[in-house]
């Protein structure tokens, strides 16, 4: 219990921190205030798109290669992104949805599974008529993102995970047999539920809220096969203090061509960090350190490098 209470004030804290601007934009003594540049954050377009039953909302911000940021559990557009889209706008088309049953769109009678999210996510850029993006996806967004590079490849250019897994055993034991025991109660007064019921949902529900978006980590699922078959690159970063096992990224990594000294090899196109004294919500209050290496992997040319012996 008390790690889930430490869980849900660490989410807390999340939420302050993503309403603040990355540190390039953030106002010094001589830097005034009205030079924060606020049009950063109203989206080029908004909207719903009608999707697999779902009526899917999305915002679209910059312009240049499409990249779509896929959000953990219970969050939203401006509870995890609020201070990533600014920065990654400037030289990007950025996309981002709010999934099922998140935020502004709202749930059906449908199973909560990664893969009808990534579905979601496919039709999506169907309807915004982008042929293919790269995809970035935190925690539960990250699953998504896996599914997505599974299910629809030729949708995909380069697939980026921040502290998100491909099996039930990629978290840390502990953390896997916590999904089984959160419960609304917990969630109680925190931004979680404050910002659920901003968007006109019912109270009464909450708790079928929590327990449905749970429901996708509550059964085992192993999808290491087909993770490991996927043919565009991917960078995978942990925090070394995350709920997810080292063991899980270096397993990916491996089978992506890693494992291997890159002076007598040459580099692999997939990458990996573990980020030091950073924990699960910690990716994101430590955006500014794994930004920089997420636009170097979008824009670097990743054919293999010649070994230097």
């Amino acid at each position: 219990m008390k790690y889930l209470i430490t869980f849900l004030s660490l989410v807390a804290i999340l939420f302050v921190a993503c309403q603040q601007p990355p540190k390039d934009q953030q106002t010094t003594a001589a830097t005034p205030k009205d030079t924060v540049a606020k049009d950063s954050l109203k989206p080029a377009e908004s909207g719903y798109a009608d999707v697999n039953g779902l009526k899917m909302y999305y915002e679209v911000y910059g312009s240049g290669k499409p990249l779509v940021l896929l959000h953990g559990s219970f969050m939203n557009i401006p509870m995890n992104w609020a201070h990533i889209i600014p920065v990654l706008a400037k030289d990007r088309k950025i996309i981002v949805a709010e999934m099922q049953g998140h935020g502004r769109t709202k749930d059906i009678p449908r199973k909560f599974s990664y893969e009808a999210m990534a579905d979601d996510v496919s039709g999506l850029l169907k309807h915004l008529k982008v042929d293919s993006a790269d995809v970035l996806g935190y925690s539960m967004g990250g699953g998504i993102a896996f599914q997505f590079a599974v299910r629809h490849p030729e949708q995909l250019r380069r697939l980026v995970i921040l502290s998100g897994t491909y099996a039930h055993n990629g978290w840390w034991p502990d953390v896997e047999a916590s999904f089984a025991t959160m419960n609304a109660d917990m969630f109680k007064g925190s931004p979680i539920e404050k910002q659920y019921l901003s968007y006109g949902n019912d109270s009464a529900q909450f708790p079928a809220y929590i327990k449905k978006v749970l429901s996708a980590d509550v059964v085992p699922y192993d999808w290491s096969k087909e993770v490991k078959n996927i043919k565009a690159p991917i960078f995978m970063a942990i925090g070394d203090a995350d709920g997810v096992r080292y063991e899980h990224a270096l397993d990916l990594i491996r089978a992506k061509g890693g494992g291997k000294m890159g002076d007598i090899h040459g580099l692999p196109k997939s990458r990996l960090a573990i980020l030091p004294g950073t924990t699960h919500i910690g990716m994101m209050t430590h955006a500014d350190w794994w930004m920089p290496m997420v636009k170097d992997f979008l824009d670097s040319n990743l054919d293999p490098a010649p070994p230097m012996f």
